[in-house]
């Protein structure tokens, strides 16, 4: 099983729009039913509020590198573009 925590660093005040706008493209329902998907969910920083928490699990890596390349995705990574500053990833394997 693969875990990753990716926490978008929003630009300023732009969390919620950010998190409406994967709403409105369906990020979240579209990776959950791919192939290998156990776990897509969002989380909003207490003590941040320019931050957004996502927390995926995928069945294993090919299941996660398949979900890298869907249309779905290439779509997040323009809304990532527009929205956040930096983005921060941190794996697990288990």
């Amino acid at each position: 099983m693969l875990t990753w925590n990716v926490t978008y660093h929003c630009k300023k005040g732009k969390r919620e729009a950010f998190y409406q706008a994967l709403c409105d493209l369906g990020v979240r329902t579209c990776s959950q039913a791919e192939n290998g998907n156990r776990r897509y969910d969002y989380f909003f920083a207490a003590s941040s509020p320019d931050d957004l928490l996502l927390v995926e699990c995928w069945q294993s890596p090919e299941d996660q590198e398949a979900h890298c390349r869907t249309e779905t995705f290439a779509r997040l990574q323009e809304l990532k573009a527009r929205y956040c500053e930096s983005v921060e990833i941190d794996k697990f394997e288990h």
